[in-house]
Order: C-alpha cells, then structure tokens, then sequence
C-alpha cells in the first residue's frame, strides 16, 4: 500500500482524482484530504430533494455528486476525507466499512475517546455521529471513502443538508438524517485540526505497515484536471445525473389556483401539465418542455412572464 499526499482542497479536483486514482493505480492507496466548502452527493441520488439548493447558491457552495453510493453529506476545512483503495482476487462483497473503519476507532483511542461502530456505514461517539463511510466497486478494486467532522460548521451543515421540493417522487437513495457531532468536541484538550490530521496520517501509515509516500505527479494531476473539466463541473453529472422523477404542486395565489405536474429524467422536462384555474397554459408548456429542471435556468425562460413567480414557486 502507498500513501499518497492530497494537499488540494479544490473540491471538484478531490473527488475526480479518487475516481482516477481507482481506475489507474496499480498499487493499494491510502488518501487523507480535505475539501473547501462543498455539498457530496451520492451516485444514485436525487440533488434537488437532499439539498437546499436556493441555500448553496446563494453562499457559492458547490454541488457535486460521487461516484460511490450512500447519503448527502457536507465538506468544508473542518472535515478530514480519507480514501482506501485495494484490490481483492476474491470473488463476492468487496465492501466492508467495519475493517476500513477500524483503524480511526483505534487512533481515537488514544485520546480516550470510545467510537463505536452503528448501523451499515457510520461512527459515533457519545450517541452522535462523526463519520459517515460508502464506497465503490470497479473491477476488482473497491474504494472506501469517509468524512471525519473534526470542526465542521454544524450550522451550516443543516442549512445545506436539507429536503428540497417535498413534491419530488422518486426512487432514489435517501439520505438517513442523524444527530451529528465534531470530534473536537469530544476531546478534552482538542488540537488544531492540522495537528489532529497529522497524527492520524502517521498512525495510519504505521498501522498499514506504509514504506511509501507519494504526491501525484504533474502527469496525473493533468489527467485529473482533464477528468474534473470534462466530468465533474459539469451540470449534467452534478444534477442531470439523478434518477428520473417527478413533481406535483399546487398554490393558491391572488389570481387564482396554480397547479402543476411533471416528469423529469436527467434532469431535464420530459413531460409537463400546467393549469390555471383547471385552464392549460400551453404556451408556457411548450416553453418548458425539454429544458433543464433548474431553478436559474428556468427564471431566464420565463422572465417575460406575468406569472413567471409563482410558476417556479410552484415547479420547486
């Protein structure tokens, strides 16, 4: 196993070089990073019903969905991300968070701390959560990943992780909401969270038995570019890529009764009914129809129109 150095907290760049580091190395990798402020989503979700969009476009923070699967979950330079890649001749379930887990339960508790692991796929100190783990299957190879909350913002943790449009019927994968909490919290003389990150790499490489630490080359973080450019900030990926859905609303407004009703797949309109005190809006249909079920995108669609308001109200 080598370690490799992740010093970038772009989080675009972060999460495509775990897909290309999974798909290239031929060696098992262990990774600890950390990201800027960003929203993760899991493969198989839906973005608009985990996520306070109107939330994270007004504060600039990104969307951006995994190639693993598992819930929402929110980064910023108070969570520490760490990544096992290994490769297995056996046949069958790859996957195992309570071995990939293991090693931060025992660096814990050399500060007193008593981690348990609950449920599929989380750590927890004190009945609160601090780590929540998914992984990935290809080929032979699976990654594990997790997030570690040492000094999180929680605050804006629940801002960010939140139901959107409550009319959003789906069959994607839900995020289980828990009670969470910072491991800084729990410690009774904290460090800074470079000290603690520290400390956690080098135990971690003393308890993977590592010889061999690497950064990537300038060959690989150009092949990661090149990925985060043409996958990664892309629409399409980030949010186009949530299973097919759709919507069902109703307002009241002082014109009248709206009510609306939609089918969505990637991310785009594939079907729409809009009335207005039970009367079609045809026009405005045929204006929507084919076009990307965002918020932004659609208020430039509609900007010359009377109702335009309350029609995107009603959409979201």
């Amino acid at each position: 196993m080598i370690f490799i150095r992740r010093p970038q907290t772009d989080p675009f760049f972060n999460l495509a070089a775990e897909e290309y580091i999974l798909r290239n190395s031929r060696e098992d990798v262990l990774m600890l990073w950390q990201n800027k402020p960003a929203v993760v989503v899991g493969k198989h979700q839906n973005a608009l019903a985990e996520v306070n969009m109107d939330f994270v476009r007004e504060n600039n923070i990104p969307v951006i969905r995994r190639i693993s699967g598992g819930g929402t979950v929110y980064h910023d330079l108070g969570n520490i991300n760490m990544t096992c890649i290994s490769t297995s001749g056996k046949q069958g379930n790859l996957i195992d968070f309570r071995k990939f887990t293991q090693p931060v339960i025992d660096f814990l508790k050399q500060f007193g701390l008593e981690a348990s692991f609950e449920g599929k796929n989380n750590l927890v100190v004190n009945s609160k959560k601090f780590s929540g783990n998914s992984a990935h299957v290809f080929k032979n190879k699976v990654m594990h990943h997790g997030t570690f909350l040492y000094s999180t913002d929680l605050d804006r943790l629940e801002k960010v992780i939140h139901p959107g449009s409550g009319y959003i019927v789906d069959k994607s994968i839900k995020s289980v909401r828990a009670t969470v909490g910072n491991m800084a919290g729990f410690l009774k003389h904290p460090v800074t969270i470079n000290v603690f990150k520290s400390q956690l790499e080098q135990f971690l490489i003393d308890y993977h038995h590592i010889n061999k630490i690497l950064d990537l080359s300038g060959e690989e973080q150009k092949a990661i570019e090149k990925l985060t450019q043409e996958k990664y900030h892309h629409w399409e990926w980030n949010i186009g890529y949530s299973p097919k859905y759709s919507v069902e609303g109703e307002r009241d407004t002082e014109y009248g009764k709206f009510h609306v009703s939609l089918e969505v797949k990637e991310g785009k309109i594939t079907d729409i009914a809009l009335l207005f005190e039970g009367k079609k809006l045809e026009k405005i249909e045929q204006k929507l129809l084919g076009q990307k079920h965002d918020k932004v995108h659609l208020q430039k669609i509609l900007a010359d129109n009377h109702f335009s308001e309350v029609i995107i109200n009603t959409l979201f």
